[in-house]
This record gives C-alpha cells, sequence and structure tokens, in this order.
C-alpha cells in the first residue's frame, strides 16, 4: 500500500500537469502564443538556473571529463544504427536518423528526474546530459543542415550556442564548481545564497514544461503505422545503447552513481526542435507525431521508473 501511495504521489502530478495543458489547448485557455512564451521562460530562464546550480555543486574529477565525451559517443552511434534501420526497415522519411538520437532533457528529463529523485540529486542527471546538449548543438545540427537544402551555417550555429542562456549557464556553473568557489564560499554564505536565488528561478519548471508539453500532445491524425514503427525503433536502439553505456561506465567506474540519471535519460524522446527542420507538411507531421507518441512513452516509462524504485 505505501509503495502504492509514493507511486501516486510521483506520477499523479505529471498526469494532472499534463492534463491541464491539454484543457489549456482544448478550452483555448492559453493561445498558442502564450505557450510559446512559457517555453521561453523555461529555456532563458528557470531551466538555466536549475543547471547554473547543479554543475556549480557538482565535485569534478576526471570522470565527469570522460562521461561526457562517452555521451556524445552514444548520440553519433545512436544516429548511424537509426540510419541503418532507415534502411533495413524500409523507412524513407531522411528524419529517421534524426528520431532515433538526441534527448529532450531540458523540455522534458530534468522535470521527470526531479520529480523521480529531487532536486538534490540534479548534478547526477547534469554530467549525463553535458555530453548529449553538445552533441544537439554542434553535430547534430550539422547533420541536420546536410541532410536538408539548407546551407549550415557554421558561424550562426557557434553564435547561437555561444548566446544560449543554457550553456552560458552550464559553463559558469563548470567553472564555479571546477574551480572550487563554490565550496570555498560555503563557509561564508555566500553559496547558500546562490543556491536560493537560482532555486527560487527553478521552482516552477516541472509544472511549467508538463503543461507546455500536454498542450502539445495531439494525437488526432497520426499515422499510426509509421509513426509506431520510428518509435520502437528509437526504443530499441536506446536499450542498447543504455546496456553498453553502463557496461563501459561501471568497467571503469564501478560505483559512479549514474544508474537513475541514465535510465531516465534513454527514455526521453528526441529534441522537441525537430519539426522546424521538415520541410514540408507530410514531413512535419510525420516528425511532430513521433515526437508525440515518443513523449507519452517517456511518461509511461516514468511511471514504470516510479513503480518499481529504479
Amino acid at each position: 500500500m505505501n509503495n502504492t501511495i509514493e507511486v501516486l504521489r510521483t506520477v499523479l502530478p505529471v498526469v494532472l500537469m499534463l492534463s491541464v495543458g491539454m484543457l489549456c489547448r482544448s478550452r483555448k485557455l492559453l493561445s498558442r502564443e502564450g505557450v510559446n512564451a512559457l517555453k521561453s521562460v523555461v529555456v532563458n530562464i528557470t531551466l538555466p538556473a536549475v543547471l547554473l546550480n547543479a554543475f556549480a555543486a557538482t565535485q569534478y574529477t576526471l570522470q565527469d571529463v570522460i562521461i561526457p565525451l562517452m555521451m556524445f559517443a552514444v548520440c553519433l552511434a545512436a544516429w548511424l544504427l537509426g540510419c541503418a534501420a532507415a534502411r533495413l526497415f524500409w523507412m524513407p522519411s531522411r528524419f529517421v536518423p534524426f528520431l532515433t538520437t538526441g534527448f529532450e532533457a531540458g523540455m522534458l528529463g530534468y522535470a521527470l528526474f526531479s520529480m523521480l529523485y529531487g532536486a538534490g540529486r540534479t548534478a547526477e542527471f547534469a554530467r549525463i546530459d553535458l555530453g548529449q546538449v553538445l552533441f544537439v548543438f554542434t553535430l547534430y545540427k550539422i547533420l541536420l543542415g546536410l541532410n536538408g537544402h539548407e546551407r549550415t551555417n557554421i558561424r550562426g550555429m557557434l553564435r547561437e550556442m555561444a548566446f544560449s542562456p543554457i550553456i552560458i549557464a552550464i559553463a559558469a556553473g563548470v567553472i564555479l564548481g571546477a574551480t572550487g568557489l563554490y565550496q570555498r564560499w560555503i563557509p561564508s554564505g555566500v553559496s547558500g545564497i546562490l543556491d536560493a536565488c537560482t532555486d527560487f528561478a527553478a521552482a516552477p519548471t516541472s509544472a511549467i514544461i508538463l503543461l507546455t508539453i500536454g498542450y502539445d500532445l495531439v494525437l488526432k491524425d497520426i499515422p499510426w503505422g509509421p509513426t509506431c514503427k520510428v518509435v520502437a525503433v528509437r526504443f530499441a536502439i536506446m536499450m542498447i545503447l543504455r546496456a553498453a553505456f553502463l557496461a563501459l561506465v561501471h568497467a571503469f567506474w564501478p560505483d559512479a552513481a549514474l544508474t537513475a540519471a541514465v535510465n531516465v535519460m534513454f527514455i526521453l524522446p528526441p529534441p522537441f526542435v525537430l519539426p522546424v527542420f521538415a520541410d514540408d507538411a507530410d514531413q512535419r507531421v510525420y516528425v511532430s507525431s513521433a515526437l508525440s507518441v515518443s513523449t507519452l512513452a517517456a511518461i509511461l516509462g516514468f511511471a514504470v521508473l516510479a513503480a518499481f524504485g529504479a
């Protein structure tokens, strides 16, 4: 009975906020512009606050350099496996490899992880996220450009990355943590002030994220056959790479406490930015449908993790 109560305490807030988001769309309580504004608040204010605190409070070792590089390699491997799967299973869309790699950690992962394991363990998830953030901001966008009709603007991409609030927050957090400034400021109370400010700004992150995701969950007109096919292929690729990643990590660092973060990361959907690159209506429907179903699968996976305490 107690386990059931704990599962409900974790899962029901997620379901509630998703339902509120769907209600806001159906009753027109929020406009598309309003939802986009909420997303902007998350990406530019509340999520950077989460990341700044998480990376500042981390104790840095060689492991914290190698693991992001391993995660970058995992994302590249997922893209290559997606290319192979597209040919093997006759999936003609050029977006298949991009639907099998990358993770929507910012707009979903941090919310789910903090609800499962508490905000105090966010640094564990952030360590895994760093490698895939670098992948998405660099190679992922380059490959998208090369695969489409548009030219890849490397200079513009680097400028976008350099001025992204998320990247700035990560960099600032790493500087504070790796230099030891955060730890040295603890006795004086400066670190406590930083924690109070970031915690206050970060507080509404999970609720806003889930509300906006619920708003975007439109399940009508989904081409279920091809959509479920690519979602199933992504799931298979992720489970293979998850096992390989954990095996490598535990081979080098048997005591590494990363399993919880890896479990959440590898159930996440692809980056939500992907439909922007779809160059025709059919492709946008295909990509958006895959993201919607992948998001539902991630919520189901979250419920399983909550039930089994993984």
